[in-house]
This record gives C-alpha cells, structure tokens and sequence, in this order.
C-alpha cells in the first residue's frame, strides 16, 4: 500500500479507542447493558449490526474464493434475506416476550435444564471450530494479500485487537462500529465489483459480465448456474434442488437461532425496531454474491487473462483489492474491512461470553453480582480467543476451499438444533425429554462425522499442486460414511432428528400448560398476540415482499 493508505489505516485505531472510551464512560456496570446493548437498540443499528456479524469474516476471503472455484454454486447460501425476514415477523416475538438473554436459555423453558446445556456447549464448540477460528484465518489471509502482513502476524494482531475491543466495549461497542464500518463495507466491495468489471471489459461494464459468463461456461464449466443436475462437473460437490434444501436447513438455524444472530435483534429497543431491523438485513444479505462472490469469479477472470496473479482462490479478493483500487480510496476501503472482520470476531466473542456467563456460570452462582457476572464474561472472552487460534491448523486440513469448509462443518451443527427449535415452537405434542434427547443424539451423530473428517484417511496434501486431495476409494469401514454427500447429510440428520423427537414424544410426559404459555405458536396469551400486531406495519409487508421478490428473480435468473 501507498503511504496514503498507510496514514488512513493507522487512524481507524484512534477512532476505535475512541468508541471504546465513550462506551466504558457511558455503560453501566450490568449484563443488560454489556451483553444486549440495555435492550434500547433502534432498527437502524440492529439491522446494520445483523449484517455486520455475518459479513467480514468467510465472505471477505471464502466467498470470493468459492466464486472463483465454483461460481454461482454458494450463492444458496448468500441469497437467504428471506430467512432473516422470518426472525423478525415470527422468532422475535417469541424471544422478546420470554425476554431471555440467550437461545439456550429459550430451549431451557421449552424442554430442560439439560437441552439448554447442550445448545450451549454445542454452540461454544461451534463458534470455536467456525466463526472464531474462520474469520482469524480469514483476516490472516486478506491482511498478507493485501498489506503484505505476514500471515500469523496478521491473524494473531486482528484476534487480540478485537478481543480487547470486545472485553472493553461490550455489545454497546460492537453495535457502534457496526453503523461505521457497515456503509464503507458496501461501498468499497461495490466499488471493487464495478472496477472488476470495467478492468475484464476493457473499460466497458457490459462487456465485463458478458466475459464473466464466457469465462464461466468455457470448457463445459457450469458455474453461472444454481442448480447442477446428474452428469453436471458440480453436480458430486452441489447435488440439484438438495442445494436448496441443505442451504435452508443451514439458513434456519443461522438466521433464526444462532445466539450471535438473534443476540442483536434482541437488542432493539421494542418488537418494532426489531422487525425492521430484520428487514433491513434482509435487504443488505441479498449484497454479498455481488460484493464478494461476483468479484471473486471476475478475479478467476482476470487471472485467466494474466491481469491477476495469485496461487490459491482464497486469495482472489485481495488480489483484486491491491491491484484495482487507486492510491487513498485503498486505505479507506481497507479500514472497512477491517472493521468488518473486526466486527464479525467481536460478535462471536460477545456472544460466545454471554453463552458461558448466562447459561453456565449464572446457573452454578445465582447469587454472583451483575459486576461479577460481567467480568467473568470478559474472561470467557479471553478464553474463546485463545481456543480459536489454537484451531486454526486443524482447520486448514479439512477443507481447500474456506467457505465450503465453513458450510462443511455448519451442515453438521445445524440439523438438530434446527429441528429442535422448529418442532418447539410450531407444535405443543412435543416433550420436553423428546426435546433434550433429540438434540442431544442429532448432536452426537454430528459431531461423529466431524471426527471422521479430521482422520480421513483418504485425504492428502499434494505436494506438486499444494492443495488438499480427497480419494473416496481409499475409505473402509466407518469412514466410508464420509462418501455420502455433505449437504444430503445435512437433510437426513436434520429429519432424522424430527423423527427421533416425534418418537420419544410418544412415550414421555407431556409439558405442564404453565411451561408452555407464550413459547410455541398456538399457545400465546391474548396481550402477547395483540402486542405483535401491533408492531408491524403495512411498510414492513410491502419491504418484506420486495426482499423476497428479489431472492426470488435472482434464482430465475441464475437457475
């Protein structure tokens, strides 16, 4: 980078500790305050920092690099403002009038004490093995392809600034520099999407997408398409319409019960903040295919061409980002995606502390201070830090592409959480025992195959092409369940454990009427209906229809 670039990057730390300063002068000393931001979030600030805990952690390095493998391929799991739509008209609700800090503890009146538990540890190990780990390495990556930081230092650097960002500042901080970093995120990628363009068009944007599509259907390749069917080269890796099907599962849970998604819907100020806030990121989730996805097939593109030089596809975006951004908007577009990865890493350190202070430690010490229990937060933080860079090279080993590797490891979390959540809040036939014991086998079945996959046998590091090489024939006995399809594992798993839930219920005790007032969908009270109601408004269905028609016109489109 350009000295100018250098002297804008070093002023984001300034405002940074300016963010924090004012929220520690500002915040009072209590976990309302520290973890759900006091609950008086408006739907600008939810909306902006839903989007920012999503974006700048796999899609800033991951999603280009899918792009540029695959293409269109990991758009099913980009095109999904539909699914935040239904956590703001139908999860929030539930969650805000139950007015819980966390999805465990949701779980905990729905089922049991020992369902609550297991979300939790599920949900911890989650975000060890996925969102802390992910977006360190991402952050490395990016940092080394584009300031030239070596790859450690880079990762490392980003982990520790943010986790003393996140100790000191709270979900009050992170919502701060969510509406900072958010605008300069999209403006920079857009810029980067058109520059990309114009650079592969010789200096015509039409004819850019036009060689974009010439490039990604030479040879025979697919990769403009959604949908591959039988006998397609993506059909072993992207399996027709069970994309769609897999992708879902994935988006329910991630969308509409992962505790650092909901965490900052829960944060708004009243049911309405909250709806529109949801809307909002549904609107900014339809960005990211042209932000990152896009751009990474147009850097594929342009390296065909020998515009673009970079050894592995996780590298295309920060290629594109040295190469076509001028002297000055660099830095600046720089200091955005640094916020945004440094964002995304603080809302998984929050949550990961308001998971572990919450669920487990308040539980053993009812007794503990709001004082204590948020320094015992900060400490949890810490500790997630540590765990998560220790992960880092385990988890280069499971997967050459990041964003499939991501997807990977979520299509084995996902399933059971997913079905347990949904069959507790739409049916009240459901047991708490079939609740706690669903999750529990659909975790451990999971967590089966994801052990198999760090002992693969039939994976390999190729030497001569340095990347990771997967022989399916090499794989006997158990391990030859690692043959089946990830995404149709991903379906099974996830009916699988309906089923086991649906059985259990048959033979256990049903749930008291008290238990179950305000948490499933037909045993609301009459103020709780009326409240909902009463939040939205005719704009709110009129924005949600444009988000849905628009997810919808892209897949015609792309099919």
């Amino acid at each position: 980078m350009a000295t100018l670039d250098w002297i804008i990057l070093i002023l984001f730390f300034p405002l940074l500790g300016g963010i924090v300063l004012w929220v520690v002068k500002h915040e009072k000393d209590n976990t309302s305050e520290y973890f759900l931001s006091g609950r008086n979030e408006t739907w600008l600030a939810v909306g902006a920092a839903i989007f920012a805990a999503n974006i700048g952690s796999e899609h800033l390095v991951g999603l280009a690099g899918a792009g540029a493998e695959s293409g269109m391929a990991m758009a099913h799991w980009e095109m999904q403002g539909w699914m935040i739509l239904i956590l703001g008209w139908v999860f929030v609700p539930f969650y805000a009038h139950s007015k819980v800090f966390t999805m465990p503890e949701f779980l905990m009146r729905r089922y049991t004490k020992n369902t609550s538990s297991t979300l939790s540890i599920i949900t911890l190990v989650s975000y060890i093995l996925t969102k802390v780990s992910v977006t360190a390495f991402t952050g490395g990556i990016f940092l080394q392809s584009v300031i030239g930081i070596d790859f450690w230092y880079g990762a490392i650097g980003l982990v520790l600034l943010t986790g003393i960002f996140t100790v000191l500042g709270g979900m009050k901080g992170i919502m701060r520099i969510s509406v900072f970093q958010a605008p300069i995120l999209i403006a920079g990628a857009i810029l980067i999407l058109i520059l990309g363009l114009f650079k592969l068009g010789d200096g015509h944007i039409i004819n850019g997408w036009q060689e974009v599509v010439n490039f990604a259907s030479a040879g025979g390749k697919t990769n403009m398409h959604l949908v591959h069917p039988k006998g397609d080269i993506w059909y072993d890796k992207f399996p027709g319409i069970s994309v769609i099907i897999g992708a879902s599962i994935i988006g329910f849970w991630y969308w509409c019960t992962d505790q650092h998604i909901v965490q900052r819907a829960l944060a708004a100020k009243n049911l309405n903040n909250a709806r529109k806030g949801t809307i909002l990121a549904g609107f900014l989730k339809i960005l990211p295919v042209f932000m990152f996805l896009i751009p990474g097939m147009i850097a594929a593109a342009l390296k065909a061409k020998g515009v673009l030089i970079f050894d592995a596809n996780d590298e295309a975006y920060g290629s594109l980002v040295s190469t076509l951004l001028p002297i000055g908007i660099k830095g600046i577009v720089v200091v955005g995606f640094v916020a945004a990865l440094m964002t995304s890493l603080a809302a998984h350190f929050n949550s990961s502390a308001t998971l572990f202070t919450i669920d487990f430690y308040k539980h053993y010490r009812p007794d503990a201070t709001e004082h204590k229990l948020v320094w015992i937060g900060r400490i949890a933080t810490v500790s997630v830090v540590l765990l998560g860079l220790i992960w880092i090279p385990i988890m280069r080993s499971l997967g050459s592409v990041l964003y499939e590797y991501l997807q990977n490891v979520q299509s084995l979390i996902a399933p059971a959480i997913a079905a347990v959540f949904l069959l507790g809040v739409f049916t009240r036939k459901i047991t708490p025992k079939a609740g706690e014991l669903g999750l529990l086998i659909g975790a451990l079945i999971g967590l089966f195959r994801l052990c198999l996959m760090i002992f693969d046998p039939g994976t390999s590091f190729d030497s001569a092409t340095q990347k990771l090489v997967t022989d399916a024939s090499l794989r006997s006995g158990i391990f030859t369940i690692l043959n089946i399809n990830w995404i149709h594992f991903c379906i099974f798993l996830f009916f699988f454990t309906m089923l086991i839930m649906v059985v259990i219920s048959r033979f256990t005790p049903k749930a008291g009427e008290q238990q179950l007032v305000g948490i499933t969908y037909f045993s609301q009270t009459p103020e709780q209906i009326k409240e909902t109601r009463e939040s939205w408004s005719a704009i709110d269905i009129i924005t949600s229809l444009i988000v849905v028609g628009v997810c919808v016109m892209f897949y015609i489109y792309f099919w």
